[in-house]
């Protein structure tokens, strides 16, 4: 998200905030509307599908609706609201493993890899990467890069250490790193390649128009 789109939707979604105790219904429907496919997506990347990440978010703002003043005198409303949905969706995972163990087993090891990550900007290699991160280093880089959060306010929304929180954040990155690096040199091949062929197209054409030219 560029910084001119985060600083509006930081703006609108204060501005929510701010009505939330003299026109709750109406500012949580706006505000719901504004906020709700970011964080569907988080909660996706906890919970393993959609369905699930949708029931969190709604969860989290029926929660939000029966106490308003939670969110509006938070001292930072929107890790606030980001640490209520992934509560939900871990009280969603929680029930989930309650009432099926036999069927939780055999999904906990394929939580990762049916993860989909939905920025339309990623390129499908990086998304493939990030699927296989471990979910705690996963869910620190969505919050980081996708929600804008400081190491300070992730550490906020999970309940960890701000060292805990950068640790996970520098593994996550040097695996991105290493992971990327065979792909950018194969892009690159591919390009000085192209850019060969194209050279010898050009040549042919250029001795043709310098013969007539003679």
């Amino acid at each position: 998200m560029s910084t001119e789109k985060t600083t509006e939707f930081h703006r609108r979604f204060r501005t929510c905030v701010s009505r939330l105790t003299r026109d709750t219904q109406n500012a949580l429907g706006e505000m719901f509307d504004l906020v709700a496919v970011r964080l569907v997506r988080l909660s996706t990347s906890i919970t393993g599908n959609q369905s699930d990440a949708e029931d969190a978010v709604q969860g989290a703002f029926s929660r939000i609706a029966g106490k308003p003043v939670l969110l509006a005198k938070a001292d930072s409303p929107w890790p606030y609201l980001i640490r209520t949905v992934r509560n939900e969706s871990l009280r969603i995972i929680q029930k989930r493993r309650t009432s099926s163990l036999g069927e939780m087993d055999t999904q906990c090891g394929h939580d990762t890899t049916e993860l989909m990550v939905q920025r339309e900007e990623t390129a499908d290699h990086v998304q493939r990467i990030l699927r296989t991160l471990p979910k705690a280093q996963y869910e620190v880089v969505i919050l980081k890069h996708w929600e804008d959060l400081t190491f300070a306010e992730i550490a906020d929304v999970l309940g960890k250490s701000q060292n805990t929180v950068a640790s996970r954040y520098r593994y996550a990155m040097e695996k991105l790193q290493r992971s990327l690096e065979p792909i950018i040199q194969h892009e690159a091949s591919k390009q000085q390649q192209a850019e060969q062929q194209n050279s010898c197209c050009e040549q042919p054409s250029s001795r043709v128009a310098h013969q007539r030219n003679l």
